[in-house]
């Protein structure tokens, strides 16, 4: 029989995070202080596009993207923001919402586990996620708990415990 294994992905549900974009959407129709402004949030192909008149209107509707985003229980560390261009007489932000552990974050993550994890467990880079396998549930517990206590700079979910 196989050793037990779990894969550490960063995924992010794509419905999720349209409908936080929808209700921002909606709060910045309704808002007063959006009034007036031209404030748009909306998908642009894969990126999210703000649109407002000005710099500060354009931080601030990014300020209510985030915090619908934080209410549905999506990481701020997979959105990655640009700062407010201007174009023409608006100002537009472009922000795009990261999927996939990149190669170097990959490397990062096993090093730490085999530095910090305990003795036996295998991390493997397999594409845009990372399995790991050991003899032991126990220490794959061990693992996913040390994760879970590191702060690395994307979002980190554990899927496929096995």
């Amino acid at each position: 029989m196989a050793d037990p294994s779990f894969d550490v992905v960063s995924k992010v549900d794509r419905q999720e995070v349209d409908n936080a974009l929808n209700q921002a959407a909606k709060e910045a129709s309704q808002r007063y202080d959006f009034k007036g402004t031209g404030a748009e949030i909306a998908w642009s192909g894969e990126s999210i596009v703000l649109k407002a008149s000005s710099e500060e209107r354009c931080a601030a509707l990014l300020d209510v993207f985030k915090e619908k985003l934080i209410k549905r229980q999506i990481s701020l560390k997979t959105l990655e923001a640009g700062e407010p261009q201007q174009s023409g007489k608006d100002y537009r932000l472009t922000a795009t919402v990261s999927e996939g552990i990149s190669q170097d974050n990959a490397k990062k993550v096993a090093k730490v586990i085999r530095d910090e994890g305990p003795k036996g467990v295998q991390p493997q880079i397999q594409g845009d996620q990372l399995r790991v396998t050991a003899k032991k549930k126990d220490d794959l517990q061990a693992v996913i708990a040390l994760l879970k206590g590191k702060d690395f700079d994307f979002a980190l979910q554990f899927t496929n415990y096995r």
